[in-house]
Order: C-alpha cells, then structure tokens, then sequence
C-alpha cells in the first residue's frame, strides 16, 4: 500500500487458529515531541468501558528502519520517543468475543469493530486515512470476501485490498466481516441494501429482502430521507443461540440463532422471526436516532472515557418503540400480536421494582456503571431505559395524537429532530426533546416528565390508551417464565414464590429473588440451589407444577444448597403479584378511538374480526 494518507493502517487475520490479528499504523509526520497513541475504552452505542487494549498481546515502534522506544502511560495510552521519519507501530490484538462489540476470528471466519483493532494517533484523530485489509494466508481462505461499508480505494466490490475513511471516528464505525459468506441485496430508498450471513443457515433469503425491504422503506418514509451514504448493509452472524445487534453509520452487526431465521415453504411467522425482524428494525432506526441525531455530550465522542447524558431514555427507547411499530405499519404482523409485543415490553418494566426506585433519566445516566453491569439484584434495583424508553415514547405519542386530534404524533417530533439536529450534525441538549414534545403537543408537559421521566411513579397506560381504544390490564403471572402479552390461561389464583430460576445439575438455581417476595422473607438468595420442597426433588422442569400445586398461603418446606451447606427454609407462598401486562384491542371502541386507532397503527389490511376476513387498505 502505498504511503499517501497521513495515517495508515494494515490489518490482516494472521493465525486465526491462534485468533490473531497482525495490525501495522504508519504515521507519516508524529508529533515530533514523541507521537502518542491510544486505543478507545469503548464502543458507541455500548455504553460501557471496555478497555479494548488489554487484547494487545504485543507492540513495537519502528521509524526508518530502527526501534524506537515507547512507554505505556496508562492502561490504553502509549507515548513513543521524538523521531524525524515516519513511525509505523505493529502490534498483535487477540480477539475471540463472539460479539457485535469487539473482535472475532477464527479458521470460520474474521469479524472486527475498529474500535477494537485500531490504534487511535493522538492529535490526527480528524485526518483521513487508509486501511488495507488482508487475506489470511492459505488455500483454505482462497473463498473469503470482505463485507463492510468503507470506502473503496484500490479493492474490488467485497475484495481484498485498500478501503479510506475520512477520519478515525469515521474508520471505526464500519465494521468488517471476511469469511465465505452468503450475499443477497435489495433496494430501499434508492441505494442497495446487502445482507451478509456468516455461519451454517438454510434461511429463505428472497422472503428476508422482502421482509426486510419493507422494514427499511417504511423508516425511509418516516423521516422522508436517508442520511447520506452509497450503501447499507446488514452483518449476521449466525450461532446456535445468541442474539445482539449494535449500529453503525451505514450498516449494523446482529448476532442471531439459526431459529431466528425464516426456512424456505415456511409460511408461518415464528415469534423467532418476529424477534429478528424488530432487532433488523430497531437497527436500522437508530441510522437516524443516534447515529445522526445525537446527544450533545457525543459531539464528538471521547473513547478515552465515559460520556455522560440522561437521554438514553429518548435515542434508546424510542428506537424501541418504534422498531415493532414498523412491523405492524408494514403488515408484517397484525395489529393484536403487535400489542401483545407491547405488552411483553410492559411486562418486563413491571416485573421489577427497581421501576420504582430508578428513573428512566437516571437509568440513561448510570448505564455505564448499573445497566451494562447488571447482578443478580437488578430487578430490584434499577430500571431500563429501553423499556421504561419505549413506554414513554408510546405515552408521549398518544398524549401529542389526543391533544392534536391526530393531527400531530411522535412521528412529527422524529422528523424534526432529524432536520433540526440529525442533518446539520448538532447535539440535542439535556431536556431538549422534552420541549419539542411539549411544543408538538401544544400543551406544557412538564409535570408528565417529572413525574415518569424523571420520576419514578408509573406511567398511566391504561388512561393514555384509551384515546387508541386499546386496553390494559395487569393479571398475576403464571409461572415464572410468563412473558405477558396475552391473557392469563386460567382466574385460577396462582402461587409465587417471588423468585426466578434457571437449570441447574442439583436442582433449580435462583438467578433472582425479587423484593419483598416470599425467597427473600423466607431468606433464600440468589445463588442458592433448591433440590427439594416439602422432601421431594425438584428441579427447573418441575418446580412450577409443584408450586401451582400449592394454595396461596400455604407453607412449604424447601432445603437448598448454599454454596455447599443445606439449608432447610420454611416459605410461605403469597398470590402472585399483579405485574404481568396484557395489552389488547377494545372490541368496543368508539368510531373515534377506532379512527385514531387506524392513525397510529397505520396497519396496511382492513380486518373484520366478526367474520373473520382481512381485505388490503386501497
């Protein structure tokens, strides 16, 4: 690669049965008071430290040919001596986190965020700069290509070669996937849509661009644009069980099961599929709602360090709201499993108290420290701001259709978002959008905010949702993996223990024990394993026939191991709290909540429930 950016950068999977990459940065002109180099502590849009650097198994500086000597200043910065030719640093970075974070490689495939891999020049961060990818050596890598969304210099469309940034910010939010991988494209807003998928799949790729064509178009639509960029892609990487996604300035990394995937002749759509179709969604929302239209304080991002704002709630939380909203909006789903989505998101704000103790501003403020560190007292102790995120969104957009007769809605607030901050590149203030809703709704909802945004009180589903003739309503859970969403099985009571299992070799392993709950007064903790109730074994199969046996009130005998101490703990089982949602259309709903109904789904088909028949929306 010839030298004609000020910054360069040479990348190439050198052992991937050691999972090594080989990574060179030639610095045309360093600083000549001795270059300093940095890697970033984090990833936008996973807000936590990560301290990429500790992958760096070794490092050297070079300049004309000759070591030159550097030192570590702190655990991500290095310092190396004045020196009047250009510097090139070599180094090796480990990378096997199967994640849409970091890095990834093996003799299957290589998968890489910048952030993770390149060093950062101090000083030069601004400067453009050149990357030339490399094959892995060996005819077993003959059929790999190279997927990513940089800019092309001297590579073939998904070739091997030399790709350009305008800047490092730029560099790192493109990540790159090189592997044997299948390819399929569509168009949405004028540009090419590709989708990539690595790993073993039998997934009917015409039915996914369909899908995920109408997904995309419907986002375009809502915001009358995209962003600028020559091509989108989505990077899939297929496992037997995982699932993640984080966004990029022109494309997204998902990581998915085989199941999430739809089959060829599959006519039926799975909740598997569901599920991928909002995380693709949720995605490729966010190419608008945080990648363009940003909190201030990441104008420009410090990886050095954490970067505080309270209005995760908004760029999280409304991406949540209206990633399963598209799937209605397209047809892809009818109007009732949309609701029972929603009332699943409700569902998981409701099961934990920690709603009444954090608020979704603070939950935005703390992610770094509580939210992307959660233990096994989470529940009980913090709240997440895309959930609580996606329910003020909803709330918001019915408070701003009722105050407007329907005539403004969050849509409006999103397109102005984006002409006024995404477009032009300027950070949202803190509270910012606060007053732009209140502005759209044309009423002052201050007391609104201070009560569910940066209060803790719950937020009045059922009143707001009338207005959409809809309902809500909290039942007690069935069992403890009751997603809600759906009506209860049974007005049976039924029995809880107020505590969350998983499998485990001895028993039923408690991953949470909730508040209040009969665990926790009984004095179980989470940790311990239950391998009986009342001298009869139990386990995670089991236990919750055996509690749904059991009349509330009743008191049961429970020996558990504690570490490797049995314990016996008499429990009292209590009516399972009311705190599972179900959410569902009001079959009496006026001609006017029925209308605005219509507005806000939007859904495409005409259903007649009475006679069972659906006709398409002319």
């Amino acid at each position: 690669m010839t030298h004609q950016f000020e910054v360069q950068y040479t990348i190439k999977p050198s052992r991937p049965e050691a999972h090594i990459y080989q990574v060179s940065c030639y610095i045309k002109n360093p600083d000549p008071e001795g270059q300093i180099v940095y890697m970033p502590a984090w990833i936008p849009g996973s807000y936590m430290i990560r301290d990429f650097a500790k992958n760096i198994v070794q490092i050297k500086a070079m300049s004309d040919g000759k070591p030159i000597k550097f030192e570590k200043r702190d655990k991500q910065t290095w310092q190396c001596a004045p020196c009047s030719e250009a510097l090139t640093l070599e180094y090796e970075v480990y990378a096997w986190d199967l994640s849409v974070r970091t890095a990834h490689l093996d003799t299957s495939h290589a998968y890489y965020n910048g952030s993770s891999v390149f060093l950062a020049v101090k000083g030069k961060e601004w400067e453009s700069c050149g990357v030339e990818i490399q094959s892995p050596d060996g005819n077993q890598y003959k059929d790999w290509r190279v997927a990513t969304c940089l800019s092309r210099a001297e590579a073939e469309l998904y070739g091997f070669g030399t790709y350009t940034a305008g800047n490092y910010e730029e560099l790192i939010d493109h990540p790159v996937e090189m592997a044997n991988f299948t390819l399929a494209s569509f168009e949405a807003g004028g540009i090419l849509h590709d989708i990539v998928i690595t790993g073993k799949h039998r997934a009917d790729m015409d039915r996914l661009c369909q899908d995920l064509q109408a997904i995309c178009q419907s986002h375009i639509d809502l915001f009358g644009e995209l962003p600028d960029m020559q091509r989108y892609l989505f990077l899939v990487m297929v496992v037997g069980s995982g699932y993640g996604g984080l966004e990029h300035r022109s494309s997204t990394s998902l990581l998915c099961s085989r199941n999430n995937l739809p089959l060829a002749n599959q006519t039926e759509l799975t909740d598997d599929y569901v599920a991928f179709l909002g995380l693709c969604s949720h995605e490729y929302f966010h190419t608008w709602n945080i990648k363009q239209i940003k909190p201030e304080a990441f104008l420009p991002y410090n990886l050095q360090q954490e970067s505080y704002t309270k209005q995760l709630w908004a760029f999280e939380g409304f991406t949540s709201y209206f990633d399963d909203l598209a799937l209605v909006r397209t047809g892809l789903i009818k109007p009732q499993r949309y609701l029972e989505l929603l009332g699943q998101t409700a569902t998981r704000v409701w099961h934990g108290s920690g709603r009444l103790k954090q608020s979704a501003a603070e939950s935005s403020f703390d992610a770094w420290t509580k939210f992307y560190k959660q233990d096994e007292n989470a529940p009980n102790a913090i709240v997440s701001y895309y959930t609580r995120g996606a329910l003020l969104a909803l709330s918001v957009d019915c408070l701003i259709r009722q105050h407007t007769n329907d005539n403004k809605s969050l849509d409006d607030v999103m397109r102005h978002l984006w002409q006024e901050y995404g477009k032009p590149q300027k950070g949202v203030p803190e509270a910012r959008i606060e007053e732009i809703i209140s502005t759209f709704a044309g009423v002052e909802l201050s007391e609104f905010f201070n009560k569910h945004l940066h209060g803790t009180e719950d937020i009045p589903l059922p009143e707001l949702l009338n207005h959409v003739g809809v309902n809500f309503l909290l039942r007690p859970a069935e069992n403890m993996d009751d997603k809600g969403g759906k009506p209860a099985s049974s007005n049976q009571p039924v029995s809880g223990m107020g505590a969350r299992f998983v499998k485990h070799e001895l028993g039923a392993l408690l991953t949470h024990v909730f508040d209040n709950g009969p665990a926790q007064r009984a004095g179980l903790s989470a940790g311990d394993v239950i391998i009986a109730i009342d001298q009869l074994k139990t386990d995670k199969a089991n236990i919750d026939k055996t509690l749904a046996s059991y009349t509330p009130g009743s008191t049961i005998f429970v020996h558990a191991f504690r570490r490797d101490e049995l314990m016996e703990l008499s429990v009292t089982l209590a009516v399972s709290e009311e705190n599972t949602c179900v959410i569902t259309l009001d079959d009496k709903a006026t001609n006017e909540q029925y209308q605005a109904r219509n507005t806000w789904l939007r859904y495409p088909y005409s259903e007649d429930t009475a006679n069972n028949k659906v006709q398409l929306v002319k």
